[in-house]
């Protein structure tokens, strides 16, 4: 039985509405105007101007079926529930992800904010070395599951995982291992072959028109919440008691009122949108980064969405900021924080909710996006400027194969400890950002390093900063750094790898592979005309994290304060 739409306070559905006098007030009531809200909710591509090109109006046409997900997927809520209870019964509780971008991003956030069962979730969206040989020591095979979660059905990096994780368990169990698989990708593609080759238990074929940032509320996302227990019905009622709300025409609308906030601060020169989340909803952000940044991130212009930095001092945040604060109940820090920022004339956006309505919140933020990047003038639902990367990481490898090296051009200099590449003027100031581009070897004291890091930076230039662990980021933030405004310096870190595991079927090894993932992002960044810095520590026996801090700490950017 299908659950009634939620009646929940209104509040829980809120977002705080601009003064009609203010840019994004004007630009929501425009919007509303004509009547933007119930044409997308209709599927009319027409909504976007760059849809007078046909050929743009039918690829359009053909990524709008998240819009009808929630209701589409309650209907197949018991057979989730099948697919969960089944696995229980062969004792399957070791969940292994093999996943990029929007295959995988919605699934941890699941799994990271809403889980309340004990199975072990492992979201392996990587080709780092150390990742992926952890993994592969600590697999009990007898209990393993694996996703392969890919929409192509022959994305690079889940291929690779695929290819090395079937191989390992063939020889473990001394079987064929097909049973403890199961995939998810389009119609008809490659994955649905290989899936019936290799004898998966089930194969989930998804809607061929959800694209992989809007998917979490199909298949994607699906397959993961049911395996970790949570209630589908709820998840999927929620948001489809949002896609309700967001269908009125009136600048009010939660979608609306979102998307237009976020594209009347982009165009005023407030892109790096500074997203202020309670603990709790903290992983809620790299999923948003992915969806905001890959869907604006086009034709010069976009949202940068800034995730995991610092709270700082009103002062330490430059005009180029505007703010979303994602409140719950027990969140008057962050309110208070909000309202400091406020007075010192910086713009917020106040979302407010209980923090338990996690499908109500990704329906919010793709149809936010849909609404921005209709203001912004872009298609919210392609990303030319992935392929760029994806493209020159096969040069790279070609080019290791015809010579037995990568191809490092500009070359690198070697100082102490490590050896340092440059492409362009490295300048700081107004309306600048740093992307620190990480593909060093996994490390749980990272993180931490980089938040201290993040926030001198800043403090010190009124830089925003973002983090990227690679390839991860290719499939998020590594369209708008290609695609988006020129305004980003580039940090990329790689390292040696103490170990190779081979690739199975190919002639390169994860250790391979993710440093042409690096080196082929170089050579992209460089061909869109970024600044791009480049240090590499060859010693797989050095403390990456050190080195990291060191390298980061030299890096002197130009204090506009003077």
């Amino acid at each position: 039985m299908t659950r009634p739409p939620s009646k929940e306070p209104p509040e829980n559905r809120a977002v705080s509405a601009p003064s009609p006098e203010s840019p994004a007030g004007a630009l929501a009531a425009r919007l509303a105007g004509v009547r933007a809200a119930s044409r997308l909710a209709r599927r009319d591509a027409n909504v976007f101007s760059v849809a007078a090109e046909p050929a743009i109006a039918t690829a359009i046409t053909g990524r709008l079926g998240w819009l009808d997900a929630p209701r589409a997927f309650l209907d197949r809520v018991a057979e989730l529930d099948g697919l969960s209870d089944e696995t229980t019964r062969a004792g399957l509780t070791g969940v292994h992800l093999l996943g990029m971008g929007g295959s995988s991003l919605g699934a941890e956030v699941l799994r990271d904010v809403a889980a309340d069962r004990t199975l072990r979730l492992t979201v392996l969206d990587t080709t780092d070395e150390r990742a992926v040989r952890h993994a592969t020591e600590t697999l009990d095979p007898e209990r393993a599951l694996f996703i392969v979660a890919s929409k192509s059905g022959s994305t690079l990096e889940v291929s690779a995982l695929e290819r090395h994780f079937s191989g390992v368990m063939a020889d473990r169990l001394d079987r064929p291992a097909g049973d403890h698989f199961v995939a998810i990708t389009d119609p008809g593609s490659p994955l649905v072959e290989l899936a019936a080759d290799r004898g998966y238990r089930r194969v989930f074929e998804n809607p061929a028109d959800i694209g992989g940032r809007y998917s979490v509320l199909s298949y994607f996302g699906l397959i993961p919440a049911a395996l970790l227990g949570l209630d589908l019905r709820r998840l999927l009622a929620d948001a489809v008691d949002m896609a309700d709300a967001c269908t009125a025409d009136t600048a009010d609308n939660p979608g609306l009122a979102l998307g237009a906030f976020m594209a009347a601060q982009a165009l005023a020169g407030r892109d790096k949108l500074t997203l202020l989340l309670p603990p709790r909803l903290a992983p809620l952000g790299v999923w948003i980064e992915q969806l905001v940044a890959e869907s604006t991130g086009k034709r010069g212009r976009g949202i940068l969405p800034i995730v995991g930095e610092p709270l700082g001092e009103p002062a330490d945040y430059g005009d180029d900021r505007a703010f979303v604060a994602m409140l719950t109940p027990d969140t008057g820090d962050l309110d208070a924080a909000a309202r400091t920022l406020e007075l010192a004339g910086h713009p917020v956006c106040r979302i407010a909710g209980t923090g338990d309505a996690l499908g109500r919140e990704f329906y919010r933020w793709e149809f936010a996006t849909a609404i921005a990047g209709a203001a912004l003038d872009v298609n919210p639902f392609d990303e030319p400027d992935v392929r760029a990367a994806k493209d020159r990481t096969t040069a790279q490898l070609e080019a290791r194969r015809r010579t037995g090296s990568f191809r490092v051009d500009p070359p690198l200099t070697r100082q102490r400890g490590y050896a340092r590449r440059e492409h362009g003027e490295v300048a700081g100031g107004p309306g600048r950002y740093l992307a620190l581009l990480d593909y060093l070897p996994t490390d749980g004291r990272r993180p931490m390093i980089v938040e201290r890091l993040r926030a001198a930076i800043r403090h010190r230039t009124q830089m925003a900063t973002t983090h990227g662990t690679g390839p991860r980021y290719l499939h998020s933030t590594g369209q708008y750094h290609k695609g988006g405004p020129n305004t980003g310096v580039f940090v990329l870190l790689t390292g040696g790898d103490a170990s190779t595991t081979p690739v199975p079927d190919t002639d390169y090894s994860f250790s391979a592979l993710k440093q042409a993932q690096a080196l082929g992002d170089f050579d992209a960044l460089v061909a869109a005309g970024r600044t791009v810095i480049h240090y590499h520590v060859d010693d797989p026996a050095a403390d990456y994290t050190e080195t990291f801090e060191r390298i980061l700490k030299q890096l002197r950017m130009p204090d506009p304060t003077g």
